[in-house]
């Protein structure tokens, strides 16, 4: 049996030829018109970044670092949200009172749709096609956690917003992460009678609030 295997997998390298061994030159060698780096600077980004959120529906909030916790609590106020899921590491001093946050230690799907909602942080943001990316960090939670909820609350850096989506990937590709999750505005789609319905393939209802 090995013998035939063996003589199979040789007559297959043979037909390929050489082919394994330019394929790396191949690959560089393949056009990229598309551009790849900002021509925007730090607010043109940010401006960008949230036209395309409030395009998709999605809920803006801005604050500086010193009121991100009013602001968190600003944000679920206004969803009626008071029970939220938060990953194991989300900064515990942005956390407000007067809500109940649940550490998720391996919560069941059925605790997960239980919730009112999660807040999370994110890796990168894309500014031209208005994209959350997460990873999946201690802070950002697995991706169940952002796949189950109804609703999700998002912080993102201000200097975590890049213009294209070619810079995004040499970031995610500087961290080689397993896993990554995008994110553009709550989730939503259409059967065959174009009938849109949100909330199928994650939460229905996102709200990002912007730092810096």
């Amino acid at each position: 049996m090995t013998t035939a295997k063996n003589d199979i997998i040789g007559r297959i390298r043979g037909a390929l030829g050489t082919r394994t061994d330019t394929r790396a030159a191949e690959y560089a060698a393949i056009p990229r018109r598309y551009r790849q780096a900002s021509e925007l600077g730090a607010e043109g980004r940010l401006d960008l970044f949230l036209s395309r959120i409030q395009h998709y529906d999605g809920g803006i909030f801005r604050c500086d670092r010193g009121i991100i916790t009013d602001t968190i609590a600003d944000a679920l106020t206004g969803r009626g949200k008071r029970r939220i899921v938060v990953p194991p590491e989300f900064p515990r001093e942005w956390l407000p009172g007067g809500c109940e946050f649940v550490i998720d230690d391996g919560l069941s799907p059925d605790d997960l749709d239980r919730s009112d909602g999660v807040l999370t942080t994110c890796t990168v943001a894309i500014a031209l096609t208005g994209t959350i990316v997460l990873q999946h960090s201690p802070s950002e939670g697995r991706r169940a956690l952002t796949l189950v909820p109804d609703y999700h609350l998002c912080v993102v850096e201000g200097d975590q917003i890049v213009e294209t989506v070619p810079e995004a990937i040499r970031r995610l590709r500087a961290l080689n992460p397993q896993v990554v999750t995008t994110i553009s505005g709550p989730s939503a789609t259409a059967d065959i009678e174009m009938t849109r319905i949100k909330g199928v393939h994650g939460p229905r209802t996102l709200d990002v609030i912007v730092v810096g």
